[in-house]
């Protein structure tokens, strides 16, 4: 029972002044003497509210990781990856049929990663309530919502025309700082169509931010200075929540996992579900082939001759590197892009809830992080998603064509790269392309490169059966081809 923290208290409770010097933090108290009975009160409540073992434990793990000599990175062999030109016709409907297959016996769950605030899109609504200006003015969230139906639809059709159409539940992992604004968006669009039911929201964790000292930084004299976990958290955040279980009690056995700021993304792709289930892995990821040797984007590779596949970040490759040219194949040796695309099995997310947890390692950025004095220099303490790879006893790489499956938004309009505008673009081309492989023609009024029409994911998950809706038809651009 938390002993109070009074104006008769001249000092903080005696059993957490105990606890926090256990764990050389008890400079949280620092100005206990200038705070008013609710101030000790709120800092006391703060300091109860962490899992003092635990965040001790990441600090000392993740600091004594610093430094530390990696292991020497290879390519990922060419038997681990499936390319878009090494891939046949009957493979490709043969997988589709292997997902859709998968997703009508519910194995299939879908898991969001939206901690992200809009902040550098210059929104201060989550990245997903984002509108990136398509002729229908969805939403990110309504656009991944849709394609959910459209794949529930395919799936019972793929079955019997007459089955009952299969639930795929759709697992968002939310933020402190995003959760509320992400459900009440949610039940005021009516889940987009989607039953109530078959969303669980759920919130990733915060960890305090340290000096380079290792010690807490206090973001007001009664409060600590805390950030998200990083996308990675969705792992202890899926064990601490018991949503490994739920998943389990579903007769889920698939988890498809991706980031909320891509406008391309295809949720649950039935083909990518059917290479993972055929290849039999613990893990998979969906990669685009780098643009150039210099683009700052994570790649993976083999950590160690015959190690474990994981990902490194741009900057760990050297320019020579980054350069080098695979001579059999023509490609950089290093071209397998990581765009937040991955597929697990559950056994295997159990597995590494359980070994990150234990290693407690966690990646050190270093921010000047607001604090009573001002903005102090420190770490924010974060794992990445692609953390879980190292720990996979077997990964396949499954290659997708950028321009059809990737639009990222993460930058605010004017900026170079990674826009809404560009997003919206890399949409509304690859439609166009579809509704004219369906025999539809457009007109415009402006010059095509910088127009096209965009097609409801409720009509069509990939380009398919249009041929009904579009052929010897004329659209004019934009527009939103709808049923």
């Amino acid at each position: 029972m938390r002993e109070p923290a009074s104006e008769n208290n001249a000092l903080p409770p005696q059993s957490l002044l105990e606890r926090v010097k256990d764990y050389g933090q008890e400079d949280v108290f620092a100005l206990w003497d200038e705070l008013s009975p609710e101030e000790r009160d709120a800092l006391v409540k703060d300091i109860e509210g962490l899992d003092l073992p635990r965040v001790d434990r990441i600090i000392r793990c993740s600091f004594r990781s610093q430094g530390l000599p990696a292991a020497a990175i290879e390519p990922v062999p060419e038997s681990n990856v499936s390319t878009v030109e090494k891939r046949t016709m009957e493979e490709r409907e043969r997988w589709w049929k292997m997902g859709l297959k998968a997703i009508s016996d519910g194995k299939l769950g879908v898991l969001l990663l939206s901690g992200g605030q809009g902040t550098r899109l210059g929104s201060s609504d989550p990245k997903g309530c984002f509108n990136i200006g398509l002729p229908s003015g969805k939403s990110l969230f309504q656009l991944q919502a849709e394609r959910i139906l459209c794949l529930q639809r395919l799936a019972a059709q793929s079955v019997n025309e007459g089955a009952n159409i299969p639930r795929i539940h759709w697992y968002i992992m939310t933020s402190p700082f995003t959760d509320e604004p992400i459900r009440k968006f949610f039940e005021s669009c009516k889940y987009f169509g989607l039953e109530a039911d078959q969303v669980t929201f759920f919130q990733q964790g915060t960890i305090p931010c340290v000096g380079r000292d290792g010690r807490f930084i206090m973001e007001t004299p009664y409060r600590v200075a805390k950030s998200p976990d990083g996308n990675g958290g969705v792992y202890s955040a899926l064990k601490s929540s018991k949503l490994l279980e739920d998943m389990a009690s579903r007769g889920i056995k698939y988890l498809d996992c991706y980031g909320v700021d891509n406008a391309l993304v295809r949720v649950g792709d039935p083909t990518f579900l059917g290479y993972f289930v055929d290849t039999g892995v613990a893990a998979a990821a969906k990669v685009v082939r780098k643009a150039y040797p210099q683009e700052k984007v994570g790649v993976f590779v083999r950590r160690g001759k015959g190690g474990p596949v994981s990902v490194v970040e741009y900057s760990e490759l050297d320019s020579s590197m980054a350069s080098a040219i695979n001579q059999e194949t023509g490609r950089l040796r290093y071209c397998w892009s990581n765009v937040c695309l991955h597929m697990f099995t559950l056994d295997f997310l159990n597995q590494v809830a359980n070994g990150l947890e234990k290693d407690s390692i966690y990646h050190l950025a270093e921010k000047n992080i607001p604090s009573i004095h001002g903005h102090t220099p420190g770490y924010k303490l974060e794992q990445f998603i692609f953390d879980a790879f190292p720990y996979a006893p077997s990964t396949a790489l499954f290659e997708a064509l950028r321009e059809e499956e990737f639009a990222p938004v993460k930058n605010a309009n004017g900026s170079n790269f990674d826009t809404p505008d560009s997003a919206r673009l890399l949409v509304l081309r690859l439609h166009t392309r579809w509704v004219v492989a369906a025999g539809g023609f457009l007109t415009h009024s402006v010059p095509l490169y910088a127009t096209g029409v965009e097609v409801s994911p409720q009509c069509s998950y990939a380009g398919e059966n249009l041929e009904a809706i579009c052929r010897g038809r004329t659209f004019h651009a934009p527009c939103e081809i709808a049923f």
